[in-house]
């Protein structure tokens, strides 16, 4: 089966968000004198605010009770943030682009609310190629469940394995891998050289460095791999 449909993770891969949410945890969980290293709060990338906060408020040992209250003025913090400094992923008008001539079926697949995935489309004008957004928000399960994915796929009307699943995160690797999903992940600068992306069927530095040799190369249903060597930021597990 060969691929038709692409689902975009959106923060850290659509736009780089990931820093904002960073920096607005940081101010939140200040207010209850906690404060997370920079390896503590990536353990988490890519889980859902609620999940995210009742962890380190376990941790901590802070009450449960404040997760809600706590959830919706981290949210809206960071739409605040994202609104201000939008700085869309390089790559991202070169991606879309390359699949809507292509004519594939596009979706967004995101742990992020509602109300933030439509400020990111906004403020991107990601309307034009983007035809179903899916939240894990209100869904019983969020990545690294394959739920949101699950979900987006039966929105467009395609199976999972016609699906190419791009991702900057461990968790939302695992969701889409999960959900039977050829995935492209691209991670974070400093993390490029960590062995588990391996578990990716494609690793790139860049949305830039997605063409024609790298989507033929992919691997779908029963067929093997292209051979594929020497072409920067590119890597295939092997």
């Amino acid at each position: 089966m060969r691929p038709t449909t692409v689902i975009f993770d959106m923060d850290g891969l659509l736009i780089d968000s990931e820093p904002l949410w960073e920096e607005a945890a940081g101010e939140i969980l200040a207010g209850f004198n906690v404060r997370l290293t920079p390896e503590q709060y990536h353990q988490h990338t890519g889980l859902r605010t609620p999940e995210f906060l009742a962890w380190w408020f376990t941790y901590f040992g802070i009450s449960a009770e404040y997760i809600g209250e706590t959830e919706k003025n981290l949210v809206d913090l960071v739409i605040r943030k994202v609104s201000a400094r939008p700085r869309f992923q390089p790559g991202v008008p070169h991606i879309l682009q390359f699949f809507k001539e292509r004519g594939y079926r596009m979706g967004l697949a995101s742990s992020s609310p509602m109300n933030l995935i439509d400020t990111v489309e906004e403020l991107g004008q990601l309307g034009q190629y983007i035809e179903v957004k899916t939240s894990a928000e209100h869904l019983p399960y969020g990545k690294p469940h394959p739920q949101v994915y699950l979900e987006c796929a039966h929105q467009l009307g395609v199976s999972p394995l016609e699906c190419v699943a791009f991702e900057d995160s461990f968790n939302g690797l695992i969701s889409a891998k999960a959900a039977r999903m050829t995935c492209v992940v691209v991670p974070a600068p400093d993390q490029q050289d960590q062995p588990r992306w391996n578990a990716s069927d494609l690793k790139l530095s860049t949305l830039e460095d997605f063409n024609e040799a790298t989507l033929e190369a992919l691997p779908f249903g029963n067929l093997t791999p292209k051979p594929f060597k020497n072409v920067k930021g590119v890597a295939f597990p092997g």
